[in-house]
């Protein structure tokens, strides 16, 4: 037990809660959850994004297909295949409900490529899409 003394030489127990180291603990807590989600939030895949005037933010969607300039396809930051798109995409459209596809092309991206990739979601159910551009 924690004792104090008072001036006469009586010793008292100390009742009050010293709240001062965990209002230290919470603020560097604190400070390190804003600093991990700015990581977190940034992008891994740099893509040189189309500009657009009524750009407007995206609801939480589940799958995100990028496509690099020279071709290159990833799935929510991880290189895949078409076929593997192909395959996901059904086995994503069959829930219930189906997610919204958001395609994050590289402006220099070919705008046949783009439509390809559309009509393998379509083909496979998905009709929900949306586009990553960069607010002007």
């Amino acid at each position: 037990m924690i004792f104090r003394e008072d001036h006469d030489g009586e010793e008292d127990l100390v009742t009050g809660i010293n709240i001062i180291p965990l209002v230290d603990i919470s603020l560097v807590l604190l400070i390190i959850f804003m600093v991990t989600t700015t990581i977190i939030l940034s992008p891994s895949l740099r893509m040189d994004l189309p500009k657009a005037r009524t750009a407007e933010p995206s609801p939480l969607t589940r799958l995100t297909v990028s496509m690099g300039k020279n071709g290159e396809l990833f799935l929510n930051d991880q290189a895949t295949t078409e076929e593997a798109l192909r395959q996901l995409f059904h086995q994503k459209a069959e829930e219930s409900p189906a997610p919204q596809v958001v395609i994050n092309a590289d402006r220099g991206v070919e705008h046949g490529a783009v439509i390809h990739l559309i009509d393998l979601a379509r083909a496979a159910g998905l009709t929900r899409f949306a586009f990553m551009v960069e607010k002007e």
